[in-house]
């Protein structure tokens, strides 16, 4: 039996044994359930797994297959995006994703998310210790445009000249104090280790880091900060500071990054600027501008430890073992 948006196409008291999952029949113009779920599980396949030369579904595509499979005589493309836009199902979007891989991955990060929430070895934190994010942007190029960019206009956007002439570009070197909103940053020719350190030395040589309890600085694993010279090389300038690795291939871990995010919306787009330095220069008074101006806030973080674990036990990572609710204890504790 096949269906249509007209109902079954056979006048059956119950489904034809031949139906694939036995599907009933129902009222005119109605689909059966049985056939919405179908569909849904079809959209969150791989088209690879049924011999079609498609990375990915598009509506036109599903509703071809639907129809080729036998399952129903006509459906229009509008009814099926309808079913999927139910459960949010896209399957012609994409997105990049980096597996976790680090097999220290659970712990790094759960420090990090401790830190987060002002926790850390399971004792909260004191009023004079401090959580800093830090990171490197690296390659921000100063573009000048070959003809002057053109203001918006009643029906006419900003237009901004394809072509353009290279002056340079810089490494803006940050760091954010995730409780307080502060922002520190510097632009440096290059990255390395001494830029770095020109970072950490322009925080913690001022009120109120020189002088606290701890600092806890959270980075990556650049090479300007890898590993446990980086820890040592720090601890022996600072004795009060406390450097983070988060987990490889975990960037979306660190707050600085979604400073970073607003820098490149609010800073570097459109890339037009007139020299090498007027980059540096907006760069830099965009932080005072952030701070006071639009009156920062420290981020609303609410991704938790069981956040992070439920996270991995549903992508299944090579990290996580096969019983999540187990799982979720163990990291909880």
């Amino acid at each position: 039996m096949k269906w249509s948006r007209f109902g079954a196409s056979a006048s059956l008291p119950t489904a034809s044994p031949g139906c694939k999952n036995g599907i009933a029949r129902v009222a005119p113009g109605l689909f059966p359930p049985e056939l919405v779920v179908q569909v849904k599980a079809l959209a969150c396949e791989l088209p690879a797994k049924y011999d079609l030369p498609l990375s990915r579904w598009s509506t036109q595509d599903l509703v071809q297959q639907v129809q080729q499979s036998g399952w129903v005589a006509s459906i229009s493309g509008s009814t099926l995006w309808r079913w999927l836009h139910e459960d949010a199902i896209r399957p012609w979007y994409h997105r990049s994703w980096i597996f976790p891989r680090d097999p220290e991955f659970t712990t790094k990060a759960g420090r990090v998310l401790d830190l987060y929430a002002r926790q850390w070895q399971g004792k909260a934190l004191k009023d004079d210790e401090f959580v800093i994010s830090a990171d490197e942007k690296t390659s921000i190029q100063a573009r000048r445009r070959k003809h002057a960019t053109r203001k918006c206009r009643p029906h006419t956007p900003m237009r901004v000249e394809h072509e353009y002439t290279r002056c340079g570009a810089w490494t803006y070197i940050a760091a954010l104090d995730v409780h307080h909103a502060r922002i520190f940053g510097r632009c440096e020719a290059k990255n390395g280790i001494d830029p770095f350190d020109r970072l950490v030395e322009q925080v913690m040589t001022r009120p109120p880091y020189h002088d606290a309890r701890r600092v806890f600085w959270i980075v990556d694993n650049c090479s300007a900060h890898r590993g446990v010279r980086a820890v040592e090389r720090l601890r022996d300038r600072y004795s009060h500071l406390t450097l983070v690795h988060a987990p490889v291939h975990a960037s979306w871990l660190n707050q600085i990054e979604i400073y970073f995010s607003i820098v490149q919306r609010k800073v570097l787009t459109p890339n037009d600027f007139p020299d090498f330095n007027s980059v540096a220069e907006r760069l830099l008074n965009f932080q005072s501008y952030w701070e006071d101006k639009a009156k920062a806030k420290p981020f609303q973080w609410k991704f938790t430890r069981k956040d992070l674990a439920e996270l991995l036990a549903k992508t299944g990572t090579p990290c996580c073992p096969q019983e999540p609710k187990k799982y979720v204890s163990e990291l909880l504790n």
